[in-house]
Formats: structure tokens, sequence, C-alpha cells
């Protein structure tokens, strides 16, 4: 296979991205923009964005783009009218850090280092304590039982105001189910129940966990945190122990739900030794190419492990596009790269590179992720032929075939042409949730990476594999979201939204709203602030 990175073209005279990861202030009470173009009035509510927005605390400067302490965006549509506000995250993370004037929690790639008033024999002993995880929940917005919660991928989460972004209650997972850390990627189905996953381990070993939190059930005037009823659907071993996988979100289906052991490994006996070594939690992750990728399949609704083994050659997958099922198989679309180690790449010290040689060759030394599809056979028994093809979807060009008994190796197809090299590969994909999630569909939404962030915004056709694209020179767009209007018809009837960002002009950003169906420029709301570029959104439709 020739690797991702190679088959796009190199990058030359990649602009100075610094100004996209530098601390801004903010913007508590909302703040009117100016409207170009038109912003249509049936839309509704606001869009909210989560992501970094505070790079160093005092003399102490955080090391990776993820340990930036979470600051929440909220552009409010009513009208064809925009107003913009922003808060900081009020996480334990952020109050102790802001009480010392310098870097006190651990974050992903970055060590709090001991207090300087203790004396030697203190600090000394401080080295020996596991730090506890931090709260500073920067990655995604998501809602369990009708709530907002902000979340990152320790075992704490923020319920939040979605209106005011007020910091309510820190929500601990482990006193609700026996997990340890859960993702900020979950699932929702058509009832209102909530799917998500986390780790767990003890003496039994190191556990994948499926979570169900049920529907809402709220009464009326309580505001508080509920999880009553949250329970752990499955509970799947991981295949070594002592080298779990990392993961970042899973697969869901109608009656399924995929874990992903991917070969990103987290070496546990690292992880015991890093407090006392100095070293940061990303330091611990490490590609491992030699294990392969396997696709633990478990039905949502009994909570029921399939007995086969379902297996790809090594790849790693941060986000899933989406997953159904058909006629027998089990249909499963996300981003893959050929090369894990990407992750803990995304150091500051990298991002703040100055334009020239040394940024061009940082990128281009980067995996490029693609979009794939894998296809699960459902029905493979002692009497399933072996060595020969068993996906017979006629618009399928990924295979399975089993191997042993009980085994099976996928290998994928492709969902692409060769124009997808030009804009750099895709990721933070985005579908039409609401009314496609776990169905099959024909369109998505992402970003083309043509730098080390985003600088384009995609729609893609898995028909006919073509792409419409927004792209021009010197602006950085957010993961795009797709929002529904009202009696539509066809699933791209709607709009995509993004925040656009430059590091050109101070204070130049703008809520930019596409026509999803010819991916042309409706309107935009531009604000006169600066924000940082950012991780996950999701829009919160007002009645």
């Amino acid at each position: 296979l020739i690797p991702s990175k190679k088959k796009c073209p190199l990058a030359m005279g990649l602009e100075d991205i610094a100004p996209l990861v530098r601390t801004v202030e903010e913007i508590p009470e909302p703040i009117t923009t100016v409207i170009k173009g038109n912003i249509p009035s049936w839309i509704n509510g606001s869009f909210l964005r989560n992501g970094p927005g505070k790079f160093e605390f005092g003399k102490d400067n955080f090391n990776h783009w993820f340990d930036g302490m979470a600051l929440m965006h909220r552009f409010y549509i009513h009208d064809g009218e925009v107003t913009y506000s922003s808060r900081f995250l009020r996480s334990d993370s952020y109050v102790r850090n802001s009480e010392k004037d310098r870097i006190v929690v651990c974050e992903f790639g970055t060590m709090a280092m001991p207090d300087p008033c203790k004396n030697f024999f203190s600090r000394f002993l401080s080295r020996f304590k596991i730090p506890k995880a931090t709260d500073n929940a920067s990655v995604n917005f998501v809602k369990y039982k009708g709530d907002y919660y902000v979340s990152t991928e320790t075992n704490y989460m923020r319920r939040v105001d979605p209106q005011s972004l007020e910091t309510k209650e820190k929500v601990d997972w482990s006193e609700y189910i026996a997990v340890n850390s859960a993702t900020a990627h979950p699932h929702y189905d058509r009832e209102g129940a909530s799917y998500n996953m986390g780790n767990s381990y003890g003496k039994g070993g190191f556990f994948y966990n499926i979570i169900r939190v049920p529907p809402p059930e709220k009464v009326a005037g309580e505001d508080k945190a509920d999880f009553s009823g949250a329970q752990v659907l499955c509970s799947i071993p991981a295949s070594d122990s002592r080298k779990p996988s990392y993961y970042h979100s899973f697969a869901m289906s109608e009656n399924y739900v995929v874990f992903i052991e991917q070969p990103i490994k987290l070496d546990l006996l690292k992880f015991m030794l890093f407090r006392i070594q100095g070293k940061s939690f990303d330091k611990v992750m490490t590609w491992e190419p030699q294990y392969d990728t396997i696709f633990h399949v478990v039905h949502r609704h009994t909570g029921e492990q399939s007995k086969v083994k379902y297996s790809a050659p090594p790849m790693f997958t941060l986000h899933q596009i989406n997953a159904y099922e058909d006629k027998g198989f089990l249909v499963m679309d996300m981003c893959c790269g050929d090369d894990g180690d990407v992750i803990g790449d995304f150091t500051l010290e990298n991002l703040r590179r100055g334009p020239g040689e040394e940024m061009d060759k940082f990128y281009n030394s980067m995996c490029r992720n693609l979009p794939r599809r894998y296809v699960l056979p459902l029905t493979v028994t002692d009497d399933t032929p072996s060595d020969q093809n068993l996906v017979t979807l006629p618009f399928c060009q990924a295979t399975a075939v089993k191997t042993g008994c009980g085994k099976v190796l996928c290998t994928h197809e492709e969902l692409y042409d060769e124009e997808l090299f030009q804009y750099g590969g895709l990721e933070f994909p985005q579908i039409n949730y609401a009314h496609y999630n776990a169905r099959p569909y024909r369109y998505y939404y992402a970003c083309g990476f043509g730098h080390l962030f985003s600088d384009s915004l995609l729609k893609m056709d898995l028909e006919t594999k073509k792409l419409k694209a927004w792209r021009h020179p010197g602006l950085f767009p957010s993961e795009p979201v797709f929002v529904p209007a009202p009696n539509a018809t066809e699933e791209d009837d709607g709009v995509v939204m993004s925040i656009i960002i430059t590091p050109r002009t101070e204070k130049s950003t703008f809520l930019l709203v596409l026509d999803a169906k010819t991916f042309t420029e409706l309107g935009r709301a531009e604000v006169p602030v600066n924000i940082p570029f950012g991780t996950h959104g999701v829009f919160n439709e007002m009645q």
C-alpha cells in the first residue's frame, strides 16, 4: 500500500498559523455581528463550538494544542440575525491554575511541575503521586438526558448552560458506572438514548465498555445532572491487557455498536512510571503496526458480543462517518490513516513554527487521513466457505474473507477519487445525523487538510466519489455542521455551518453558512474577535 502522505502533493510555502493557537479573551455578553449575504430566517438556534483558548498561566506554557483551557463559543441565530458570545469553562483545572497563576494540573501533553514553595522532600514525594485526571473538557459539546455537557476523554465532564455558557457541576462517570474514562463522541438513537464507550481496569485486566444512558425523563424544575439508569451494556477485554488501544470514537448502526481496537497502544507500565519520569501522557502512546486492527461487534439491544473476530491490516481512525446495516452486512465508513504517530505531533512548538522550509517539511511528514469503507458480513457460521469474498453488496468494493474458524479478514474500499489529494485528505466528517445516522446515506461533509489545520470545506458524494469544495487562501474553517431545512425532502436539503478564522488579519472571524446542496455561500456573520482553532461543535435547535 502507498502511504497516504505520498499520494498527496508536497506542500510548499505554507503560511504561518501561530496566530491560530494563541490565548484570547472571553466575551461573556453577546455582541452583534455584521451580516453579509443572507442567513436563512428558518435557522433558529445556537451553533456551539468548543476548543482550547488559553495556552499559558503566568510564566508556564502548555506544550500541546489539546492542553489549552476550554473556551466555549455560541453563535445565536434568529430571524436572519446572529450574535456571538464566549466563555472559558470554569473547570477545576482553570480555577486552580488561575489562582496559582501557573500550571498546577497535568494535561495531555503538559506535566504540572511540583510547587516551588514546598521543601525538597515534599517536591520529591509529589513525583510519586499519580495525578488526578483533568476536567478541562475542551473537545466537544455532548448531550445526555436532554442536558448539555462539555467533554474531553477523562472520567470528568461539566454540565453547561447552552444559552449563557455558564459552567455548572462537574460529573464523574465513575460515580455512576464502573468506567475510568469516556469518549467525547457519543452516539444517539432515535428514542433519545445516548451511547458511549469508556475504559476500566483492575485485577481482571483492561476492558473497553459500551455505555448506555437512557432517554430523558426529567422532572420539571430539576436543575441537576441526571445519569440514573446508566449502564454498561458490554465489557470487551483488551487483546493485550498491558497494552490497550487508544480510541477517540466508535461506530453505531441500528442494531450494533462496533468498537475498533487499533494499533495506537497505551503502555500501562510507562503510564505508571510517567509521573516519576516527569513525562506527559502523550509520551505513553505508541503506534505499533505489528498489531492488526480488530472490529468488535456488539448487539446494541442485548449487549451480546459477536463470536466472529473481524480484523483488518493496521490503521488508525479518530472519527467515524456513518455505519448502517444492509442485507446481512454492516457497512462502516470512517476517516483512516496509516501512521498513528500523528496525535503526539500537534505540539504548540510544531504549530508555531514560522513559515518556511521547516513548516513545509513537518506538514509533508504527516499522515493524511482518507475516507474508507469496511464491510462486515454478519451471518458468518462454521459452514461459511473460506478464502472467498463474502461481500455481495453490488455497490461495495470492500472485501471480507473467512480465514479460519470464526475469523474474518476485511480489506477496505477507498471512498474518494484522486481529486481529494489536492485538498490533503479529510477529517472532521459530519452527516445529516438526525435523519441519516445508522441508515444508508449519500453525502457527508468534512474539512480538507492542505495545512496542519483545515483549510477547506468539502462535500463528498458517495455515489460518484466526487466532491464539492469551499476553499480560499488564508481562511481556516472549523468542522462543518449540517442543519436540515424544515420539511426537507432530500438528504442534503439544509445548510452547512462553519466558523472561519484567519492568521492574516486581526479580529476577522465569521460564521459561514453554505447551501448544503450546491455548497455555495448563502451568507456570513462577521464578528470582530479572534478565535483559536477549535475542535468540535453542535447545533442546538430552539423550538
